[in-house]
């Protein structure tokens, strides 16, 4: 059996760079049953709405739906339970220290399989105010405009 390599996107949570400044990400790992391995294969996964907290010194992943595999018996899982992220203790202390501060959140941006495991994007973000996120969209609208002059310009020297 050949041993799976790189990295397979899952699902993705873009809403997520629109909605918050994000200050650092981190890889983390995520303790999984086998049904909710199964179903992540399949690529039955939403990260929409969900979010990451600190209880007890360990962190946790909160209202991330991983659909019911479909070939489970009693030992299949609950679509939006609560799971626990694997990361060092240096990491989950700089963390706590983070989230100490006014208005910062845990935000999951990815989950993807790397070699085979399981793995999590997972975003220190600040929530961004409304006029962030227009500010944003108008860079990008004027980005894009330039770009779209810029090529033009290009393509009428080549003629």
């Amino acid at each position: 059996m050949a041993k799976e390599t790189g990295r397979k996107l899952i699902a993705q949570n873009k809403k997520a760079r629109h909605d918050y400044l994000i200050e650092d990400t981190l890889e983390v790992g995520l303790v999984l049953t086998g049904t909710e391995v199964k179903s992540l294969r399949a690529g039955k996964a939403s990260l929409v709405d969900g979010y990451a907290s600190i209880d007890g010194g360990e962190v946790w992943l909160h209202n991330v739906h991983i659909s019911e595999y479909s070939q489970g018996t009693w030992t299949n899982h609950a679509a939006r339970r609560k799971r626990k992220l694997l990361l060092h203790r240096h990491e989950i202390d700089k963390l706590i220290q983070a989230t100490q501060e006014t208005g910062h959140t845990l935000v999951p941006l990815s989950l993807y399989f790397k070699d085979g495991r399981a793995k999590l994007e997972l975003a220190l973000a600040k929530g961004k105010k409304n006029y962030d996120k227009r500010q944003t969209l108008r860079e990008q609208q004027d980005k894009r405009e330039t770009e779209r002059v810029m090529s033009k310009y290009v393509r009428g020297r080549r003629q």
